[in-house]
């Protein structure tokens, strides 16, 4: 296997995790070896996401002879999103884009096949359709201006998938066809009674349900008996409890399941009897909403769940299913170490698991059912020795107001826990977003410099439940920011953190918050740094990509604020109130942040005389791409960190180069 990811090039040779006292940046920085794996329905081939510095492509390895037989990329900024054996093979694969390292991926609406072999590779639907290039070797195909999106992967039909197609203009109501995975046809089955809608089909492939909203932003919920019935609409987000989202069907499609969220609390996993329309609750944590859902295997039939509280760990509302025996099985074999099932072969001897955590960016074994064997197949991150990385603790506190929080801390290998220069990491988002429990290679970073890392899901953060979401509403510099205060105060108070060795830093929104905890507490923490941040929130509705998109407006109103009250909340406008050094980096192309609101920062700070640093690339986005700008930033950031705290600094780089496009 390791033969395999060098003769793919997907490796450029093995960087060990950093044991003398200054910090290899290069160790973190460097991209994982892949992303996901999937094996094939006959376990003839296994499929990987293998990122690069601009894209991510899609390499396949015939197992008889660690063989890549297939390698799908195409240009940059555009990376496989997902993929899907639609039979032993083929595969289809949906495309996203983003500009910058932190910008999230969007779907693009592509969807493209190939064959295990490498042949027959193209375009199936999409609004890149233009009759050229890659979309050229499978005919016929319609040229419209769409977006596509698999709906079911139809695990009995070898040739056709359901797809959602909406189209960009005139119509907005989504469609749901079949198509066939080899020439691209496709065929009606139905429309959306809703706009923006996504549907969910039965076990027999039919579909059954159809969720979305229109300009009134109420997302609603619809149900239809058969293929010929009439839409009905069962629930609304403005009615009831909230948002009902379908997962799947019983084995016997008489039984639907639905993720509920309730008005407290996290959310719930619901039976809906179809015939009488009677709801049970099946399954629901106490603190934490699911995070994904185990189904029977080549099924839609949900018979359990991940839930994310520290770790991940896995419930089952079905017990007697095979897969919570499995799950128990492999768990315990690992020591309970979070496991997830990426695939398994159609006659299900064969499962690939995934093993990860904390300290583990992630190992894939091959898991033979029958012989109860497991073969370590390849590590994402095989340059980390987990047993050498900073322990990355789960913590709970509350609020000043009583609210409950939830986030990690992480603690350098070796060290007492206590007494330790801290670094205060809110993350960006903000709403829906919240820290990672797995690898954070950051987080990793700073506790290799010798700093605890604390991060904190703040009111706003998804994850806990519709009324936590909501509570961050409008709180901006407000409750959102007292709850990263009060957890830095909490860490204090612990006695792991030093109450004079505190920075804080973020990304995004987590710079925003970064900046604006320096302003409202200037005795708090000793340096603040902003990463492709936004500090003037005013502007957000007149620039950036937000206030651009079709309802972009009233989410700005309603979430964050009117343009006459963020003034008061801004960082460029309190720029007397920080008194501590400042390190400030953007992207000339970021349209999330754009680069105006650094430099509005900087010269604010100037202005009032506060010591401030800047790293500005032109050509990098939301988020810097290349290695080098990379190598360049943590450089920068380490050290400016290690002159407020005292921590470690980078190593120099092996072959100092100019970096370009400063």
């Amino acid at each position: 296997m390791k033969q395999w990811l060098s003769a793919a090039a997907l490796c450029a040779g093995l960087i060990a995790a950093p044991m003398a006292s200054a910090v290899n940046v290069d160790a973190y920085i460097k991209k994982d070896q892949f992303n996901d794996v999937k094996i094939s329905p006959n376990g003839d081939y296994l499929a990987a996401t293998v990122p690069f510095e601009d894209k991510t492509a899609l390499v396949i390895l015939r197992r008889a002879d660690n063989k890549v037989t297939a390698n799908f990329r195409l240009e940059k900024n555009t990376h496989v999103d997902d993929f899907w054996w639609v039979n032993p093979d083929r595969v289809v694969i949906s495309m996203a884009r983003k500009i910058g390292a932190l910008d999230q991926p969007r779907l693009d609406g592509n969807l493209y096949a190939i064959n295990a072999d490498g042949t027959q590779p193209g375009l199936l639907v999409g609004q890149s359709v233009q009759g050229a290039g890659l979309g050229t070797k499978i005919q016929p195909k319609k040229v419209e201006q769409i977006a596509a999106f698999v709906v079911d992967d139809l695990p009995n039909d070898d040739k056709n998938i359901i797809i959602s197609v909406q189209p960009f203009a005139d119509d907005p109501y989504t469609r749901v066809e079949k198509m066939d995975v080899y020439t691209g046809r496709r065929s009606p089955l139905a429309r959306a009674p809703v706009r923006n809608a996504d549907f969910i089909t039965d076990n027999q492939g039919l579909v059954r349900f159809a969720s979305g909203f229109g300009i009134d932003r109420i997302r609603k919920l619809y149900y239809r008996k058969s293929e010929s019935a009439e839409w009905e609409m069962i629930s609304a987000e403005n009615t009831g409890e909230g948002i009902e989202y379908p997962i799947g069907f019983s084995a016997d499609d008489k039984t639907a399941y639905f993720q509920a969220e309730r008005k407290n609390g996290p959310d719930a996993i619901v039976a809906y009897d179809i015939a009488t329309q009677k709801r049970t609750d099946l399954l629901q944590d106490a603190k934490v909403d699911p995070a994904g859902f185990i189904y029977r295997s080549n099924s839609a039939t949900p018979v359990g769940a991940f839930f994310v509280d520290g770790k991940r760990i896995t419930k089952f509302f079905d017990t007697a299913a095979p897969e919570s025996r499995l799950y128990k099985s492999l768990e315990s074999a690992f020591g309970g170490d979070p496991v997830r099932i990426t695939s398994r072969t159609s006659d299900q001897r064969l499962a690939l698991v995934e093993v990860s955590g904390g300290n583990n960016p992630g190992d894939f074994f091959l898991f033979d059912t029958t012989a109860k064997r497991a073969e370590h197949l390849l590590s994402r991150r095989d340059w980390f020795d987990p047993a050498e990385m900073a322990e990355k603790r789960s913590i709970s506190l509350k609020a000043r107001d009583g609210l409950a929080l939830q986030g990690y801390l992480s603690i350098p290998k070796g060290s007492s826990g206590k007494n330790l220069p801290m670094v205060v990491m809110p993350h960006g988002g903000p709403y829906g977003i919240q820290d990672p429990w797995g690898f954070d290679e950051e987080a990793q970073m700073l506790a290799a410099a010798g700093y605890a890392v604390l991060q904190v899901d703040f009111r706003g953060s998804g994850g806990y439940g519709r009324a936590f979401v909501h509570a961050g509403a409008r709180e901006w510099g407000g409750k959102m920011q007292d709850d990263v205060t009060d957890a830095t105060r909490w860490a204090i108070q612990q006695g792991v953190a030093d109450s004079g060795r505190i920075c804080i830093y973020g990304a995004s929104y987590g710079a925003y918050a970064a900046l604006m905890g320096a302003a409202k507490e200037p005795t708090l923490y000793k340096c603040a740094a902003g990463y492709v941040g936004v500090y003037d929130l005013p502007s957000m509705h007149n620039t950036g990509d937000i206030q651009r998109r079709g309802s972009g407006e009233t989410y700005l109103r309603e979430w964050i604020g009117s343009r006459e009250e963020l003034g008061a909340v801004s960082p460029t406008r309190m720029a007397d109130r920080i008194k501590v050094p400042v390190f400030l980096a953007a992207g000339g192309e970021d349209e999330r942040a754009p680069i105006s609101h650094s430099k509005m920062m900087e010269q604010a700070l100037r202005k009032a005389g506060t010591p401030v640093e800047t790293l500005y690339y032109d050509t990098e986005g939301h988020g810097f791409y290349t290695d080098a700008h990379q190598r360049e930033y943590y450089t920068k950031l380490l050290a400016f960190l290690a002159r407020s705290l005292g921590g470690q600094v980078a190593t120099a780089p092996a072959a100092a180069k100019p970096a370009a496009g400063k």
